[in-house]
């Protein structure tokens, strides 16, 4: 398999306009007749899913601190089959990612840097035109030498206030010998809602997420170079595509599917996925896996949905279920029908919104209550990467594996339960932190698992739903 060529598109800093120009040049490729294959550096979840409006194809993300770093390249050759250019949306400035005291290499983990140089991409730097002049030639000379291993192979500048502007910010770019691929006025309606935990889902917004790409395709099609950028465009990847099934295969979980109840062939567990509009944080991975794992897998909507006949087992990514508690705490029928699953010993794995959903209450609505705790929007943002430790056995991890997560919410539960921890983590202070709820055969936690990174995990999680559903068939 040849290696689909890319670009990454970075920035100086956060909001300098990634999301808008990515977008924008996702859709105005794809307009012009590429096949393209969108991507997110981080565990962000929700820029992907305008990628993948504006694609027509799931958008992907490339996170060597979740996944490891073996597996970016085959996950970026997984998901960009079948195309012809792809193009990777950055996280924070270009070299920012984790951060590590003791760190001493420029390129940090999990940074666009990183990815750009694991990629053999070039990088395009998107800068906020706004308060720059002829300085903009010594940050661009600061940014193109600063490591080696990064080829910066062009600018687009974002915000111009005018067209003298412009003519000064070309020519400084033309001083440290970087072609400008575009150059995009200031345009207010391009401003997309946002809330607590940035831009609002794709899902959530619907038809004026639909506009908003179109507008920022428009916008890019309009004043970005297209041809320049596809000539630009390049990888030097090699090796094999990522490969659900050779990955579980690997894993060796320490547990083998249970025997079928009659002495016959196992048939797939019915896996109900939560989605709609309160859970849109999820990797298109995930489910990928799942099937890979002998799963079949049925998304439901919680606000509106009853849970689907012969569900097995129960995953309930993360979102946003605090902007939609009182729709979810209405659809009363599904609250009792998990709540009564749960105690015949459904597995479920819950993460963030998840775990709020399986509260007694959520900002005073009340929920599946079938974890003893209250939940509430909170002060503060918790946001961060973290190495942790399994406390508790579950339907997916044995006490003392590790995992690295991410904590992404401003929620927090109070009035807990005496309940068994899933995690523990040291706090950047130090103090250690024990977080997440297990019991029975419920994994509730506000830590985030990519499952490319996990995949005995879901080898695990698959199996104990093929026994939920051998067992609960021979009773019922």
């Amino acid at each position: 398999m040849v290696s689909v060529p890319a670009v990454v598109i970075a920035a100086p800093a956060s909001g300098s306009g990634k999301t808008t120009v990515a977008t924008g040049l996702i859709g105005a490729l794809r307009r012009a007749g590429h096949r393209v294959a969108p991507f997110k550096v981080g565990p962000d979840y929700i820029d992907p899913g305008y990628h993948g409006l504006a694609a027509g194809r799931p958008g992907r993300n490339l996170d060597p601190v979740l996944v490891g770093p073996e597996r970016v390249v085959p996950l970026y050759r997984n998901g960009s089959r079948d195309c012809d250019l792809a193009v990777v949306e950055g996280v924070m400035g270009l070299f920012d990612g984790r951060i590590d005291e003791q760190r001493t290499e420029p390129i940090a983990e999990g940074s666009t840097a990183q990815i750009a140089a694991m990629l053999g991409a070039p990088v395009i730097l998107v800068v906020d035109a706004r308060g720059h002049s002829q300085s903009l030639a010594a940050l661009l000379h600061g940014f193109a030498t600063f490591e080696s291993g990064i080829r910066l192979g062009g600018v687009i500048l974002n915000r111009v206030g005018s067209e003298r502007h412009e003519q000064v910010l070309r020519a400084a770019c033309a001083r440290v010998g970087l072609p400008v691929l575009g150059a995009l006025p200031r345009l207010a309606e391009l401003n997309v809602p946002s809330r607590h935990l940035g831009l609002i889902p794709a899902v959530e917004h619907g038809a004026a997420a639909r506009a908003a790409v179109d507008a920022m395709t428009d916008l890019v099609a309009a004043h970005i170079d297209l041809a320049a950028v596809a000539a630009l465009a390049a990888s030097n990847t090699q090796g094999d595509p990522w490969d659900p099934v050779a990955e579980l295969a690997a894993a060796q979980p320490d547990s083998s599917p249970a025997p079928a109840a009659n002495g016959g062939p196992q048939a797939a567990p019915i896996l109900a996925m939560a989605g709609g509009p309160a859970f849109t944080f999820g990797y298109a991975e995930h489910r990928e896996m799942l099937e890979a794992a002998g799963a079949r897998v049925a998304v439901f909507d919680p606000i509106h949905d009853e849970l689907p006949h012969g569900t097995a087992g129960l995953v309930l990514p993360g979102g946003f279920p605090e902007e939609h508690a009182p729709d979810l705490a209405a659809n009363t029928p599904l609250l009792e029908s998990i709540l009564g699953q749960a105690h015949l010993g459904l597995p479920i794995h819950a993460e963030c919104a998840g775990l709020l959903y399986l509260t007694r209450s959520l900002d005073g609505y009340d929920m599946a209550a079938v974890v003893d705790a209250e939940a509430e929007f909170g002060p503060r943002l918790t946001l961060g990467y973290r190495d942790a430790v399994a406390l508790t056995d579950s339907p997916l991890w044995r006490a003392g594996e590790r995992v690295r997560g991410h904590e992404f919410h401003r929620t927090r539960l109070t009035e807990t339960g005496d309940f068994p921890p899933a995690w523990a983590w040291r706090s950047p202070t130090g103090e250690t932190v024990r977080e997440g709820v297990v019991t029975q055969h419920v994994h509730a936690s506000y830590l985030h698992t990519h499952p490319a990174g996990n995949p005995t995990a879901i080898s695990r999680f698959v199996t104990t739903a093929t026994h939920f559903a051998q067992t609960h068939a021979a009773h019922t």
